[in-house]
């Protein structure tokens, strides 16, 4: 069977082309895909060659991660069930994970329609839902796990490390267990995206230490979105005994913590990574419940058509973006 996908072909190299896909089996969904969001910090980690698969940096004598179509969430319509499949019916309105394709590197992709997906990795939307809330919904279960792992006390302080999606949807979890929130980014923009009883600091025009000082010995989780070691450092200082960190951006070959220092403040470190169904439920309900906000957090939607511009404004940062969805 042949589709249309995005097709990351070499380094810095974006093309949208047709592939093969395999027929379906008895148990996978056929989906006409409707839109499908962007990991742009997964996605372009591949594209600039950085990491060959999940959590491993590419190295010099590595066969590089080309041709591989990119991605992992969208959402669209049902247009065919096999014969094993039960609770979907055709015309139901789906989010899906990764699908199947053939010849690249890697047999899975995600920006792709028709798509060829497991029904294990495909959510009916409830009714009445504006699908392109729910396009990005893998990414949001990242957020939501690194903001379910710590527990959680009302009016416990806690920090996120940086101000892209991620650390919006953990910050978003967080406050809605009842933390007090402050995410620490970069970009004022993104910042005055927050939402309501979250602040922002951006560290470009506040030092890290000015922006908590008031909190020495106060802190109880970080959660670390973008790999920063060096801001989480500057912040243990003030975190109490006992107290969290979350750590969930890629470090590539540099993810090193020394036990003994976070061993002496009996500091819990905590990995998530990936979904599972679980939490890809949770994140279903939250988005739905709207308190786990999405749709405020897209600034681009584009004809996937023009997937190569799209990755010439990301990478070579032309404007603005946080939230950027093919629309199919």
């Amino acid at each position: 069977m042949k589709a249309k996908a995005v097709v990351f072909t070499g380094k810095r190299e974006v093309e949208v082309r047709e592939i093969d896909v395999p027929e379906l089996a008895e148990d996978q969904v056929l989906i006409d895909v409707t839109y499908s969001w962007i990991s742009i910090g997964t996605e372009s980690s591949f594209l600039k060659q950085e990491r060959i698969a999940g959590d491993a940096a590419y190295k010099p004598g590595d066969p590089p991660p080309f041709p591989q179509v990119p991605g992992y969430q969208k959402v669209g319509v049902v247009r065919a069930l096999g014969s094993n499949v039960n609770g979907l019916e055709i015309g139901d309105n789906v989010f899906a994970t990764v699908s199947e394709v053939e010849g690249m590197m890697f047999p899975y992709g995600g920006h792709v329609s028709p798509a060829v997906t497991y029904v294990s990795q495909v959510w009916k939307l409830p009714e009445g839902a504006s699908p392109i809330a729910y396009s990005g919904m893998v990414l949001a279960q990242v957020g939501y796990n690194c903001g379910i792992k710590p527990p959680v006390q009302p009016g416990d302080l806690a920090v996120v490390i940086g101000d892209g999606l991620v650390g919006h949807w953990a910050a978003q979890t967080l406050l809605q267990r009842g933390a007090n929130v402050i995410v620490l980014g970069r970009h004022d923009k993104r910042l005055s995206l927050l939402p309501d009883g979250v602040r922002g600091i951006n560290t470009r025009h506040i030092d890290i230490s000015d922006g908590l000082g008031s909190q020495e010995h106060n802190v109880q989780i970080v959660v670390d979105t973008v790999a920063a070691m060096d801001t989480f450092e500057a912040i243990r200082p003030l975190m109490k005994h006992g107290s969290h960190l979350v750590s969930a951006g890629f470090h590539g070959e540099n993810g090193y913590i020394h036990i003994p220092t976070i061993r002496g403040q009996e500091i819990t470190l905590h990995c998530p990574s990936g979904w599972e169904k679980t939490r890809m439920d949770a994140a279903l309900r939250g988005i739905h419940e709207g308190w786990l906000q999405t749709e405020p957090l897209i600034t681009h939607i584009v004809d996937v058509a023009q997937a190569r511009d799209v990755w010439d404004m990301i990478l070579n940062k032309q404007e603005f973006c946080l939230g950027v969805v093919l629309k199919w």
